[in-house]
C-alpha cells in the first residue's frame, strides 16, 4: 500500500516543479497557492433516444467510458421530454464521469500525449472554447482515439465531451496553464 500512496502522476509532478514557477513569474503571483490549478475534469457521453431503442448501445458506451477514464460512469437521464427527439423525462440518455486528483492528471496526460495526436486531420485545439471563467470544453467525435478501446469490438462510434475545470479567474490564465501542461492549441 505504501507504494500507491507515494505515486505521483508525471503531469502532477511537472505542474508542481515547472509550471507553478513559470506561472508565478508570468502573472506576478506573490504566493504559489494563488497559481491556477486543475480542479476537475468532467467527461460525458450522450446517446440520446438511441438508448431507449437499444439499451445495449448505452451499456456499451458506459463500459467504454469506464475503460477510458478508469472510473465507473453515472447514467444521466433526460431532464425534460422532447417529442421531436422521442425522449421522455427520466429516460436514460448518456453517462458522465467526474475525475479529480491523480485520476484527473492521468486522464489528462493520456488525452494530451496519446488521444489528441490520434485525431484525424488534427490541426490544434481551438482557443475559443473557454467559458470566460477559466474552464475549457472540447468535444471528440470518436472514442476510438483512446488506446484502451479495441477498435475491432466497437459496435458504434460514439463522441464525447470533455470539460476541464480550473481555478483560473480569466481565460488568459487558463490558456497559459493548459498550454504549459501540453495542450496543443492552434497557433495564432
Amino acid at each position: 500500500m505504501a507504494e500507491t500512496e507515494t505515486y505521483e502522476p508525471r503531469l502532477m509532478a511537472r505542474y508542481k516543479e515547472e509550471i507553478v514557477p513559470r506561472m508565478m513569474e508570468r502573472f506576478k503571483y506573490k504566493n504559489p497557492i494563488a497559481v491556477p490549478r486543475l480542479e476537475k475534469i468532467v467527461v460525458s457521453i450522450g446517446v440520446g433516444s438511441r438508448a431507449k431503442e437499444s439499451p445495449k448501445r448505452l451499456e456499451g458506451a458506459l463500459e467504454e467510458m469506464a475503460l477510458i477514464t478508469g472510473q465507473r460512469p453515472v447514467m444521466t437521464r433526460a431532464k425534460m421530454s422532447v417529442s421531436n427527439f422521442r425522449v421522455r423525462q427520466g429516460d436514460p440518455v448518456g453517462g458522465m464521469v467526474t475525475l479529480r486528483k491523480k485520476r484527473m492528471y492521468e486522464f489528462l496526460d493520456r488525452l494530451i500525449s496519446i488521444a489528441i495526436p490520434r485525431i484525424r486531420d488534427f490541426r490544434g485545439l481551438s482557443r475559443k472554447s473557454f467559458d470566460g471563467r477559466g474552464n475549457y470544453a472540447l468535444g471528440l467525435s470518436e472514442q476510438i482515439v483512446f488506446p484502451e478501446i479495441n477498435v475491432d469490438k466497437v459496435e458504434n462510434v460514439q463522441g464525447m465531451n470533455i470539460v476541464i475545470v480550473t481555478t483560473a479567474r480569466t481565460d488568459e490564465e487558463a490558456l497559459e496553464l493548459l498550454a504549459l501542461l501540453g495542450m496543443p492549441f492552434v497557433r495564432l
